[in-house]
């Protein structure tokens, strides 16, 4: 189960990721189940990985950042 240090994660960010009607809850919870993807909370904002490479970054109030084609990504759409 993946976990991610909260401290410095923008409030918003955490209820979009986090609670069950959050619009980024189902990407938390594929992350879940997806051994290769780990995730760091840098600047605020949320980092995804897919085995080292930067995929996503999920932001509070800003739009994500799709930084490569990856299947985590089609789950914004």
């Amino acid at each position: 189960m993946l976990t991610v240090d909260t401290t410095n994660m923008c409030s918003h960010l955490q209820k979009k990721l986090f609670e069950v009607d959050g619009i980024y809850y189902p990407i938390w919870q594929a992350m879940q189940a997806d051994p290769e993807l780990t995730a760091v909370v840098r600047s605020r904002q949320l980092h995804i990985y897919r085995n080292g490479k930067k995929v996503l970054v999920l932001a509070g109030k800003s739009a994500p950042k799709i930084i490569r084609e990856d299947p985590i990504c089609e789950l914004l759409h």
